[in-house]
């Protein structure tokens, strides 16, 4: 049984991600390509945002192979005989444990060590992505609005780097517009952002208070373009990008270098340890369902359908209480209850279908006594 829950995890685990990451591929292709950025960068992006992918639908495959190698058990009769032969539920509910403590020791390598570095390379990627002005600025033959209220163009562009005949609208003071115009430019990047020097040019400059136009030629001109190809380039530290043993120092400290509420650290936390427990719980569930609605020729999807909407149902808990943490860090305990909750779940169900004559038993009692 082991061995075929981990051949049907892994592939529906694959074929998740596929459709997963192909959503996720066209928009970075997108924007990615679109900006002017090779393919390499956008295998790389894909491949930085796989970890986090894969955290988001490993409990759904393991759900999905739970229910399909139970239903399908079930439907050639094989727990029928194994329960002949003196395995009951909970003996055969060994295997489905095991196999959730596997996918839960992958897991727990993703949210606590895999994402936190993939997520913490990417963001220095996207800072380098957004500092490279040559993907937002250097496209030749085409106006371009590098940022809001400003408009820039350039003839042609030199494979050594030269611009040529570049035009520069700054409309970003509504008292005062300025046109550049130049012959030639260069683009020049240092430590304190970049800078559009421009030679052999004139500045046309118009205020619109008394409608005067002023022009003044220059050799040339240096005109600070940072805020225009960028936003925010630096990389700022993220709770997301840290790893589990430095969120669980001083919060404090946290806060003040991220910013970040100490609900915020919290939820984080804790959702890293709880994320595992709900892969077994997961499992487990998908199991115990079927088990209770015992073998029938028609098949147990009736029991799949069940099973699939507690599921859904614990995970809204989970969300719902992952909300009241951000809200008040000291109710950190509650991120475990869903996955309490979905174990007593599982329990009544394997006592139910290991005794479904307590059950009757009781119902006949009702019925004698009325």
């Amino acid at each position: 049984m082991l061995s075929q829950f981990l051949l049907l995890f892994g592939f529906f685990a694959l074929v998740l991600v596929a459709v997963f990451w192909i959503n996720r591929a066209v928009v970075l292709f997108d924007r990615l390509i679109g900006d002017g950025q090779t393919a390499l960068v956008f295998l790389e992006f894909t491949s930085l945002s796989l970890p986090k992918l894969i955290v988001t639908v490993l409990p759904i495959a393991t759900f999905a192979a739970s229910v399909y190698v139970t239903n399908r058990l079930s439907g050639e009769s094989e727990l029928v005989v194994m329960q002949a032969t003196g395995s009951g539920p909970w003996r055969l509910a060994r295997p489905v444990l095991a196999y959730g403590l596997i996918v839960a020791a992958m897991m727990t390598l993703l949210t606590h060590v895999l994402v936190p570095a993939a997520q913490g390379q990417l963001s220095i990627r996207e800072a380098e992505i957004s500092r490279n002005v040559t993907s937002r600025l250097l496209t030749e033959g085409t106006f371009l609005s590098p940022a809001d209220h400003v408009t820039f163009y350039t003839s042609t562009i030199g494979e050594d780097g030269v611009l040529r005949g570049v035009f520069l609208s700054d409309r970003r003071n509504p008292e005062q517009r300025v046109i550049y115009t130049a012959a030639q430019a260069y683009l020049v990047r240092n430590d304190a952002g970049t800078t559009l020097i421009m030679v052999d040019g004139m500045a046309q400059r118009l205020n619109t208070k008394d409608n005067r136009l002023s022009t003044a030629k220059f050799q040339d001109f240096s005109f600070d373009i940072t805020k225009l190809v960028s936003t925010d380039t630096e990389v700022t530290g993220s709770i997301r990008n840290m790893g589990t043993l430095a969120l669980l120092t001083d919060w404090d400290r946290i806060a003040d270098e991220t910013g970040a509420r100490n609900g915020d650290i919290a939820e984080e936390v804790h959702s890293r340890f709880a994320q595992p427990l709900f892969c077994i719980v997961a499992a487990l569930i998908g199991y115990a369902t079927l088990m209770v609605g015992g073998y029938s020729r028609f098949g147990v999807w009736r029991e799949a359908v069940i099973a699939f909407g507690l599921l859904i149902g614990i995970d809204g808990l989970r969300g719902t209480f992952a909300q009241m943490v951000l809200a008040d860090a000291s109710l950190w305990p509650t991120m475990y209850l869903p996955s309490l909750l979905g174990a007593l779940l599982v329990a009544g169900m394997l006592t139910w279908a290991a005794h479904p004559s307590l059950l009757r038993r009781r119902r006949r009692q009702a019925v004698t006594t009325t």
